[in-house]
């Protein structure tokens, strides 16, 4: 039984690794705040200038594995959030609240390095020295995500038996 627990701490924390990958987290939000991404506003590259193709590329396939994103080359709208894509932008937008009435991780610093240590705090081990972490909105929506998306805890174990030189692509 003392077995379970460290596997599913383990699943846990791949699941965030992949949900904090930069490029995902632009692409959910991106949604989110501006509507589907059609063919009429022109390429997702434009949309996403300051990412590379392959890293915008990891993203889109990450974000359709994880069933967050419906995609369809044949209508306006290209790509959508799923509900649980919406959901997840839910989460971000809690973690990037907490951390900026927090200042954390610094003063000035922006959404995705917001939302990206926010929801790393989450990973680390549950019985650190010292007192443990305060439950939080973040960790609250965080486990209440990856409850109700156990895909997402599937995918990070199947990546994790991967190459590792993939995961160097999206970031």
């Amino acid at each position: 039984m003392t077995r379970a627990l460290p596997d599913s701490l383990l699943s846990e924390r791949r699941a965030i690794r992949t949900l904090t990958l930069p490029g995902l987290i632009r692409l959910i939000t991106e949604i989110d705040d501006n509507g589907p991404i059609s063919h009429r506003r022109g390429s997702l590259q434009g949309a996403f200038g300051d990412l590379t193709p392959g890293q915008l590329r990891h993203a889109i396939d990450t974000a359709r594995a994880l069933h967050l994103v419906h995609s369809d080359e044949t209508t306006p709208d290209r790509y959508r959030l799923t509900e649980s894509g919406e959901a997840l932008a839910e989460v971000y937008d809690t973690a990037a609240r907490w951390a900026r009435a927090r200042q954390f991780p610094a003063v000035t610093v922006d959404f995705v390095t917001r939302v990206q240590h926010t929801l790393q705090l989450h990973s680390r081990d549950p019985h650190p020295s010292g007192p443990s972490p305060e439950p939080s909105a973040p960790r609250n929506a965080l486990t209440d995500w990856l409850q109700s998306n156990p895909r997402a805890l599937d995918h990070a174990d199947a990546r994790s038996s991967q190459e590792p030189a993939e995961g160097g692509r999206a970031a």
